[in-house]
């Protein structure tokens, strides 16, 4: 096992064409002679390996703790829905649980910076789709994929996908969530250990998340963005694709608005996403009787009589946005301290919330 990890941390660290690697454990079942054979035919394949002495060793010493796993192109446990990415890792790097990678699972991503809103959407998705035993897929960023991994963890189970290797938190304000995920979770990467954050790795590291999952959702996005890169390579690889609508004044809504204008399943609550992935072929029995049964309506926003008429006056005017008093204002031909003092009494029975000076419906 020891000389099949070296060789395979070389073939890895080596500047050898991924493709020509699948080839030769393809053919030779094991590392180490694929390394030996590829020696023989690629002289570049030891080029810069002597100054990557420290990394072979921080790899070796990983392989060796326990809960550390490698997996290769020719090993069975390689899942087979990787084998199917564009350019599929030719090694995988595990910590944690292997059989979770096995387990039917739903991406959820979005944006580094969400809005309050934003964050109840991803932990209340997550929740109630890992509940229903689906693995929560996702990146390990903050905002919406941080915020999702937490819910999953609390309800389910959770797969991190990582751009660094296996034993690197990032970003380092995620590393208490990345702990608790390899502890009843699965971080996934094609990094050995010892690789740091690159910006080439991020988009890899999506196509990771898309392949995994039987589909994703997307939960605020800008038009730019990982989130969108992941959806669409879902979409290529023939993956359902379902994103959360949001405010036209919100920025981070632009991409899910974007990917529902190209065909994606505009969803609002959990149970239309575990409808959709119910109905595509891969679904365990399980979660296909879950699905057929959450057919409920969304609930209403507010029972009608639970406010007064000023109140009523002022929630109509808030609408689905983040409003200024002076925009209240004008809305609702009140007086500033009027909204001011409607306000206060529909924040302290939690119908709005005040944001830097904004309010918008809870």
């Amino acid at each position: 096992m020891h000389t099949d990890a070296v060789a395979a941390l070389k073939l890895t660290h080596s500047n050898v064409r991924s493709g020509l690697v699948r080839e030769a454990l393809q053919h030779f079942r094991n590392p180490r002679e694929a390394w030996q054979a590829i020696r023989q035919r690629e002289r570049s394949a030891e080029t810069g390996l002597k100054q990557k002495s420290a990394l072979l060793e921080r790899g070796l010493a990983w392989l060796d703790e326990a809960g550390s796993h490698l997996i290769g192109w020719h090993d069975d446990d390689y899942p087979a829905v990787l084998r199917h990415v564009p350019s599929p890792p030719p090694f995988l790097f595990l910590r944690g649980r292997k059989d979770l990678l096995w387990h039917p699972q739903i991406a959820i991503v979005g944006t580094r910076k969400p809005s309050a809103g934003g964050l109840e959407a991803a932990q209340h998705f997550a929740a109630h789709l890992a509940q229903q035993g689906y693995t929560v897929t996702s990146g390990l960023a903050t905002g919406i994929d941080a915020a999702a991994h937490d819910a999953a963890l609390h309800a389910g189970t959770t797969i991190a996908a990582l751009a660094t290797g296996p034993d690197i938190a990032f970003p380092r304000g995620n590393e208490a969530l990345y702990e608790r995920i390899c502890q009843s979770g699965t971080v996934i990467t094609e990094h050995p250990p010892g690789v740091p954050a690159l910006r080439c790795h991020f988009p890899a590291r999506n196509r990771l998340i898309a392949g995994l999952a039987q589909g994703t959702l997307v939960i605020e996005a800008a038009i730019r963005s990982g989130a969108l890169i992941t959806a669409r390579l879902a979409a290529e690889m023939g993956k359902e694709v379902m994103a959360v609508p949001g405010s036209i004044r919100n920025p981070v809504a632009y991409g899910c608005h974007q990917l529902i204008r190209e065909g994606a399943f505009l969803v609002a609550q959990p149970e239309e996403v575990a409808h959709i992935l119910s109905a595509s072929r891969s679904m365990p029995e399980p979660c296909r009787k879950t699905a057929q049964t959450a057919a409920n309506p969304p609930p209403e926003a507010i029972p009608p009589a639970s406010l007064n008429a000023a109140q009523q006056q002022v929630w109509q005017a808030l609408g689905h946005d983040c409003v200024a008093i002076d925009g209240l204002c004008l809305r609702t031909g009140l007086t500033a301290a009027d909204i001011s003092s409607i306000l206060v009494g529909m924040e302290i029975s939690g119908w709005v919330e005040n944001q830097l000076g904004r309010y918008q419906r809870r």
